[in-house]
C-alpha cells in the first residue's frame, strides 16, 4: 500500500464519514430531499477507497474472502450512490406523473445494495481485520457491529413495510451512527492522525 493511496483513502474516508453525517441530518432533521440525495450520492463513493485500503491490508490473510468482500462492497456502494442520483434526479426534475412512494426502487430495492451487500462486505472485511496486525484493533469489532446493523436494516426494511416502525428505525439509526464513526476513524488512522493510539 503506497503512502499516496493511504492519503487519498484517508481523505476519502473522512469525506465519507462527513457525508454520512450530512445525509443523516438532511434526511432526518432537515427533511431536505435534494440535500439528502446529494449526500447519499457522495458518501458511498467516498467509502470505496476506505474499503480498498482495508482490503489491501487483509488480503494476505485470505485473498478469496477479501476479494469477495471488496466486490460486494464496491457493488453495494455503487448501488447506494446510484440510488442517491435517482432520488436527486426526481427531486430536481419531478416526473410528469407522481411516483408511488411505497414501491421499491428498481435500482436498490429496500436498500439491498446500500445495506445488505455493503453490510456483508464490512462483515467479511472486519472478520479478516480481527486477524490482522496491519490494522488497529478497533476495526474488527466496530466493523462487525456496523455490518450486522446494516444487514438488519435491510431485513427490517424488506420485511416491515412501515418505514416509521421502531423495527426499521432502530437498526437504521444505529448503522447511521456507526458508519460515519467507522469511516472517520479509518480516515484518521490512514492519514496517521491516530497511529500512535492504534
Amino acid at each position: 500500500m503506497t503512502g499516496s493511496f493511504d492519503r487519498f483513502a484517508g481523505w476519502a474516508s473522512i469525506l465519507a464519514g462527513l457525508a454520512g453525517i450530512g445525509y443523516a441530518v438532511a434526511f432526518v432533521v432537515l427533511k431536505n430531499g435534494p440535500l439528502s440525495a446529494q449526500f447519499l450520492t457522495l458518501a458511498p463513493l467516498f467509502a470505496v477507497a476506505g474499503l480498498v485500503a482495508v482490503f489491501e491490508r487483509v488480503r494476505a490473510i485470505d485473498s478469496a474472502y477479501a476479494t469477495l468482500a471488496l466486490a460486494l462492497g464496491v457493488f453495494g456502494s455503487l448501488a447506494a450512490s446510484t440510488h442517491g442520483v435517482y432520488d436527486l434526479s426526481n427531486v430536481l426534475h419531478a416526473p410528469a406523473t407522481a411516483l408511488p412512494t411505497d414501491v421499491p426502487s428498481a435500482l436498490d430495492p429496500r436498500g439491498y445494495g446500500t445495506f445488505a451487500l455493503t453490510g456483508l462486505a464490512v462483515l467479511i472485511l472486519a472478520r479478516l481485520a480481527s486477524r490482522s496486525t496491519e490494522l488497529p484493533a478497533w476495526v474488527g469489532p466496530l466493523g462487525l457491529a456496523l455490518g450486522i446493523f446494516l444487514v438488519l436494516t435491510f431485513l427490517a426494511r424488506l420485511i416491515v413495510l412501515d418505514a416509521t416502525s421502531v423495527l426499521v428505525l432502530l437498526p437504521a439509526l444505529v448503522s447511521g451512527l456507526l458508519s460515519p464513526i467507522f469511516f472517520l476513524l479509518l480516515g484518521a488512522w490512514l492519514l496517521g492522525w491516530r497511529r500512535s493510539a492504534g
